[in-house]
């Protein structure tokens, strides 16, 4: 059995009853929070309704009538699919159609630059790009440099002329399922990670993990056909879909918030009854200090039925945990610690049953096994720190064309996470650290050399590194320890200015100036930075969801 046949058959049980739903708030003139719709394939009027649905018997014929329009055009089981989409409620139809044709979907992050674009589509063999309205300038800048794509399909009205429309060419596709078998031992979907460099990683999953993510999050958070999930982060992301995957496991209602504004969260939860609903800690935290400093009466809310908030992608403190049941009592709460490479959230897990060890990421997820070792493999002693490995039906096949990198993480069907933890008594882990320099901040991952090599091209620089603080409300931040050259003299206001040509979630939130040190192969010495500039740092900030 494949996801795909979930689908079909919540489209065959429950065909009439929805499957989606997806809300645009927008900001108004006087700036208050207000709802309108954005539209896709209709135009985008400020007075239009702000919420559009889908049913499942809808979503599984856009989905079958994408298969087709691939399969029209002569693309071959296994061929890759990328997409470049807001949420929006074409995502997973297209995403499923990609599926039933055989083809391998390759999610792209919205965050991706130009040449981040370029650069995944080419490591991943994309021959068929699917893109919104939001993506037309990055493209722009880089479409004659992409003769490798076959095709490239604009979801929108007024597309770019080198683009197809989606929608309308699906119009004349059918909305009967493809002729195409599929089995579990196919691949299916190849997402994006990196290492400590900085270059992604492609990283290709079979149908089997992606089936094994639908059953592991059905399993820990118990969706019924009664529960409604209010899923705001982005669908490329494998913890936003594989969350989604227990309402199509279940046959539930999923609704897609296009804000993170409290507000607008409390109002979807109130307006489409949301039962489950996974944040982030800036999400949940901007909540809390909206409704203590009196922004907010919950009064105004109907939350009865919302019975369990989730949180994951970054580290959680306790304390904001705390915040929230007292707030909210009668929530249950979990997390779910996972990767990429182990089809996202879940091969360990918490459990709402175990809300007196938060702080842990808790124990081995269903289906999954784990285990503690030393770099030799063997596991450590109780309490002991090592780093974390995991197993089961999710890990990932390879990273797609690098098989030095896969040998590095997949020993003997282990996957080497590159984190390292301890377990307690009670058979609970902790995390401690991460091998890793990668830093987390709001739920994305920032890649230190790209911050590195930017800033290295300011010419008052010498040198520079960049490491992770602890932040309460983003879990980390980028700080930047710069090195000015002698005889220079630069301000922090300069270095920031420099850093406006950086995406915004890129650019370093705090600058140090201060000398760089080096190890006698050249390496920066990042451990003795974060000795030095991270002894504040909380226990409670090493907790990830």
């Amino acid at each position: 059995m494949v996801i795909t046949d979930y689908l079909e058959r919540n489209a065959r049980l429950y065909g009439a009853e929805t499957a989606l739903v997806e809300i645009n708030p927008s900001e108004e003139r006087d700036n208050a929070s207000t709802w309108r719709e954005f539209n896709l394939i209709e135009s985008a009027n400020p007075d239009a309704p702000y919420r559009r649905e889908l049913s499942w018997k809808d979503f599984d014929r856009r989905a079958n009538r994408f298969a087709n329009l691939l399969l029209s055009r002569g693309l071959k089981k296994g061929t890759k699919v990328a997409i470049l989409l807001m949420n929006c409620l074409e995502w997973l139809p297209i995403y499923f159609g990609v599926l039933k044709a055989g083809c391998i979907a390759v999610p792209m992050n919205f965050r991706y630059s130009s040449d981040e674009i370029k650069y995944c589509l080419d490591l991943a063999d994309v021959e068929v790009l699917v893109f919104g309205p939001e993506f037309v300038s990055r493209m722009d800048a880089i479409s004659g440099d992409l003769d490798f794509l076959k095709m490239m399909f604009y979801v929108g009205k007024n597309g770019p002329a080198y683009t197809e429309d989606c929608m309308a060419l699906t119009g004349f596709c059918s909305s009967s399922a493809p002729p195409v078998a599929l089995t579990e031992e196919d691949h299916a979907a190849i997402y994006f990670s990196s290492g400590t460099t900085g270059f992604p990683k492609a990283i290709l999953h079979d149908h089997k993990a992606l089936r094994c993510a639908c059953m592991v999050e059905q399993n820990h958070h118990g969706q019924t056909r009664e529960d409604v999930f209010l899923c705001i982060p982005p669908l490329y992301h494998t913890g936003a879909k594989m969350h989604w995957f227990g309402s199509l496991l279940s046959g539930s209602k999923a609704v897609l918030l296009r804000g993170v504004k409290p507000e607008w969260i409390l109002r979807a939860v109130t307006e489409e009854k949301c039962t489950i609903v996974w944040l982030l800690v800036p999400w949940a935290q901007d909540l809390l200090d909206a409704v203590d400093g009196g922004q907010i009466d919950l009064n105004d809310y109907y939350l009865d039925q919302w019975r369990l908030m989730h949180i994951g992608a970054q580290p959680v403190p306790p304390s904001l945990i705390r915040r929230w049941q007292e707030r909210f009592p009668h929530h249950q709460y979990d997390t779910n610690y996972g990767l990429s490479e182990s089809i996202g959230p879940g091969c360990v897990h918490l459990g709402v049953e175990n809300t007196h060890k938060v702080g842990a990421i808790g124990k081995s997820g269903y289906l999954w096994e784990t285990k503690i070792t030393d770099e030799s493999g063997r596991e450590v002693p109780q309490g002991d720190v090592g780093e974390l490995l995991v197993r089961g039906p999710g890990v990932m096949l390879c990273y797609y064309k690098n098989p030095d990198a896969t040998n590095e993480v997949l020993k003997d069907g282990w996957l080497w996470t590159g984190d390292m933890a301890r377990m307690d008594e009670d058979g609970f882990i902790y995390l401690v650290d991460r091998k890793k320099d990668v830093v987390i901040s709001g739920g994305e991952n920032l890649y230190p050399v790209q911050i590195e090599d930017f800033l290295r091209g300011f010419d008052k620089i010498k040198d520079v590194a960049v490491i992770g603080l602890p932040d309460p409300r983003l879990g980390e931040i980028a700080a930047a320890i710069v090195e000015i050259k002698d005889g220079e003299t630069c301000t922090e206001a300069e270095i920031q200015k420099f850093c406006e040509a950086m995406p915004r979630y890129k650019r370093p939130r705090k600058i140090i100036f201060d000398r760089i040190p080096r190890n006698p192969t050249g390496k920066i010495e990042k451990p003795v930075l974060r000795e030095k500039y991270c002894q504040g740092r909380l226990v409670e900030s090493q907790i990830t969801g």
